[in-house]
């Protein structure tokens, strides 16, 4: 009968993992060619693009024609040929493009187009008209 010698805790038995990461590495393989990459049906989302000038309010430009024919630009009053200096003051301090043009309807049509017509040379891009009853 033989004996077995007393080993020291140095040459214990070791597990050889390489074919136990062989077989994760091919389940891994096998999960990503089988799954499906499709594309989810949904909107589509436009979002609006991040600039610092738009998360400011922006302070419109008040112009108003009473049934008289006076122009009032944020609550004073304004000869017909200086509307465009004006506004172009005005623009200066603030920025903005939209201009709000609140007439009388009884005022003249001629003074209002040419207000919109100076709005326009000055810089506003979108001008609107209101009536005022």
């Amino acid at each position: 009968m033989k004996r077995k010698k007393h080993t020291s805790a140095g040459d214990e038995a070791e597990i050889d993992m390489t074919p136990m990461l062989d077989i994760v590495f091919i389940m891994l393989i096998f999960f990503i060619v089988t799954t499906s990459f499709v594309k989810e049906k949904g909107l589509d989302v436009n979002r609006p693009k991040d600039n610092n000038e738009s998360n400011q309010p922006s302070k419109a430009l008040s112009i108003q024609i009473d049934e008289l024919g006076v122009i009032r630009m944020n609550g004073r009053e304004v000869d017909v040929r200086r509307v465009v200096a004006n506004i172009q003051t005005f623009l200066a301090e603030n920025n903005t493009d939209v201009a709000a043009i609140q007439a009388h309807e009884d005022a003249e049509h001629g003074i209002v187009v040419e207000v919109m017509n100076q709005a326009k040379i000055a810089g506003i891009n979108r001008v609107s008209v209101l009536v005022k009853e």
